[in-house]
């Protein structure tokens, strides 16, 4: 029988594109449980959210479910950041495989088969979807990739790996790793966290090739320069400060 696997879905203010992204995840043919948590949405996704809680995948139009175990709806009393809706939807997870699937269309849900590959074979214990060693990517913003390549050089230099995609969304875990480790973050500081903590862990952690199909600010891209501020400090705090200076 196959390990069940969670899949952790942080939602703010995403409704034009909810309902498609759990139909393509629902489609993958895999044992799965879905951890569904709203941010305190303001646009209808967290409307959308409390249907389904009520109805089930039933309510989602055109979904055939395949191998769904669970959906849990989990809804943020106040808006507290991404890493704190991924860091819940840990908490509530189940399955013996614990990925994160953000709510927009840039990533794929087709390539969580190939992310949780390593570990269902017994030879990863962490794996990062790389979207720079993929086959398809949209190509957007160049001082995003370069503000991108920066972080994940710094992060790999205070965690010891040789990731090229930090910040990826598509992280996969074992579950006793993940519940092995203390999670601090609320917004987007949790991947450089994820990292640096992954980094002292002594797992085994691979990366994969995974397509992005990156959106612009008008299609509704959220992260910015602030973001990037924040995980410089996170690096800092969990790459150097945890990892030379103590706890």
């Amino acid at each position: 029988m196959e390990a069940v696997v969670s899949v952790v879905i942080p939602v703010f203010d995403e409704v034009a594109t909810l309902e498609e992204i759990l139909r393509r995840v629902v489609a993958v043919d895999f044992p799965k449980e879905l951890v569904v948590i709203d941010d305190c949405s303001r646009d209808g996704s967290r409307e959308v959210l409390e249907r389904l809680q009520r109805e089930g995948l039933k309510g989602l139009t055109g979904a055939t479910p395949r191998n769904l175990n669970t959906l849990k709806v989990l809804l943020q009393e106040k808006n507290s950041g991404k890493g704190a809706a991924i860091r819940r939807g840990f908490e509530a997870s189940t399955g013996a495989i614990v990925i994160v699937q953000d709510a927009d269309l840039e990533y794929d849900p087709n390539d969580i088969l190939k992310v949780i590959a390593p570990i269902r074979d017994g030879v990863a214990d962490v794996v990062f979807g790389s979207r720079f060693i993929g086959d398809t990517r949209r190509v957007l913003y160049f001082w995003h990739a370069v503000m991108n390549s920066g972080l994940t050089l710094l992060s790999n230099m205070t965690s010891g790996l040789n990731l090229t995609d930090m910040e990826t969304c598509y992280k996969a875990f074992r579950r006793e790793v993940l519940v092995s480790m203390t999670l601090e973050e609320t917004r987007f500081g949790i991947e450089p966290e994820l990292a640096a903590k992954v980094g002292r862990a002594n797992v085994r952690v691979f990366e994969v090739p995974i397509n992005y199909f990156g959106r612009t600010y008008e299609e509704g891209k959220k992260i910015g320069w602030k973001d990037g501020v924040r995980a410089l400090y996170a690096i800092g705090k969990y790459g150097v400060w945890r990892r030379f200076l103590g706890p």
